[in-house]
């Protein structure tokens, strides 16, 4: 029993750790069962202490009081198995310890494995994900700011609205300029095989790019792609009617997902939670012109979210006449319902206005920090430290107040003050 409790603490105190990023992982006995499936006890409890932000292999070895060559090893081993991202730069080598989705839950099933039960971990993932809320809800309805954002089926844009995308808008841009591009299994499609429930759209589709490709590719996890075969994908991916699910940022995209609404988790979570708008959306909307509509209802077949519908055409000669009926406050603007649109009766037309795009990843992380209470623990992210304790607790106590929760919630600074700082300490 007493071995039972220990154990179970391990693992609370690296859900602790998850819950410190600002995406966080609600806890729950299926968590736990989760982390008990990829972490071993003494690797539970030594990720436990790691830093939120990047780290060297001295920080870890500090954290750990061992000696570097130990840290090192154990660092490898994680990175082996995709549980901790090493990421190769110009100032050598760092470790991060990626956030549940999209990080080490996917990268789990990225791969058929012999070393992991997937099945179990399917069945586990798919309790606390499809069945159970807390988390799906943290993570996508959680802020304003968002984990993800949804690229245009840019097939489907009309000569005049090509001009208005911005090359961060392309997911064929991002495959472009990226200086490293992987594919691997979707996470979404691999885990519902397990429990007999996949859709027919392919599942080698799902792409990684830059140092997270990189690093994915160097352990096996993902293959490596050039930009012709990303760019064949991508057209695959339009064909079967498969929405473009993205990193939210606009440099340096980690990863594009090709998501069916039956399958994958983000437009799951955007049918469930659509008024607290779980995923970010393109610049564009569909406008229907009735009038050319015949009522097939392919576009509300197609859509992944449920924002087509078929009402009554009002028509006395054709009483049984339908059209489509778009509700914008759902819609995602991908635009596959205008591919699926024979008639031609939907077209894209700009949004009113565009949502705010955080400029890389380390913005995005302030933004959904500061919405979701957590910019203390991102600024001092070393919970060995008594001083990073202390002043966590103090720093979240001010940001508490009244002025300081306004100062942080205005435009100016959530944009323009942050992007200055991101693009300084780059």
């Amino acid at each position: 029993m007493a071995h039972h409790a220990s154990r179970s603490s391990v693992y609370r105190r690296l859900t602790d750790r998850l819950n410190r990023s600002p995406q966080g992982a609600p806890p729950s006995e299926t968590l736990f069962e989760i982390l008990r499936l990829l972490f071993s006890e003494r690797e539970a409890e030594l990720v436990s202490v790691l830093p939120l932000k990047p780290f060297t292999v001295a920080r870890a070895a500090a954290a750990w009081k061992t000696t570097e060559a130990e840290a090192q090893r154990v660092l490898e081993t994680l990175a082996s198995r995709a549980l901790l991202v090493d990421l190769e730069g110009k100032d050598g080598v760092r470790y991060v310890l990626p956030p549940p989705m999209a990080g080490f839950f996917e990268f789990s099933m990225m791969r058929v494995r012999s070393d992991l039960d997937q099945k179990a971990l399917a069945e586990l993932f798919y309790q606390y994900l499809n069945v159970e809320e807390d988390f799906v809800r943290a993570l996508f309805a959680g802020g304003e700011t968002q984990l993800g954002r949804t690229f245009v089926n840019e097939p489907a844009l009309g000569d005049d609205d090509a001009l208005h995308v911005l090359d961060f808008e392309r997911a064929s841009e991002v495959i472009r300029t990226a200086t490293h591009r992987a594919v691997g299994l979707c996470y979404c499609r691999h885990k519902m095989q397990h429990l007999g429930r996949a859709c027919d759209a392919p599942q080698d589709i799902c792409m990684t790019f830059n140092l997270s490709a990189a690093a994915l590719v160097r352990h096996g996890h993902a293959r490596a792609v050039d930009v012709a075969e990303g760019l064949e994908l991508l057209q695959q991916a339009y064909e079967r009617d498969l929405v473009q699910f993205g990193e939210n940022v606009r440099e340096s995209v980690n990863f594009i997902c090709n998501c069916c609404g039956c399958c994958c988790e983000a437009m799951i979570a955007a049918r469930r939670f659509a008024v607290m708008h779980p995923i970010h959306t393109t610049a564009f909307l569909p406008a229907v012109e009735e009038s050319a509509c015949n009522g097939c209802e392919k576009c509300v077949r197609v859509c992944p979210v449920e924002a087509m519908s078929a009402v009554s055409a009002n028509d006395p000669r054709h009483p049984k006449r339908t059209v489509a009926r778009l509700d914008e406050d759902r819609c995602l603007g991908c635009g596959v319902c205008v591919r699926a649109c024979a008639p031609r009766a939907i077209a894209l037309r700009p949004r009113a206005s565009r949502r705010l795009t955080p400029l890389n990843g380390a913005h995005r992380a302030v933004l959904m920090a500061i919405e979701r209470g957590k910019l203390q623990d991102l600024v001092f992210d070393d919970r060995l430290l008594f001083s990073h304790r202390a002043l966590a607790a103090l720093l979240g106590a001010v940001l508490r107040l009244p002025p300081a929760k306004r100062l942080l919630a205005t435009e100016q600074v959530r944009s323009r003050y942050l992007e200055a700082l991101c693009r300084r300490f780059a």
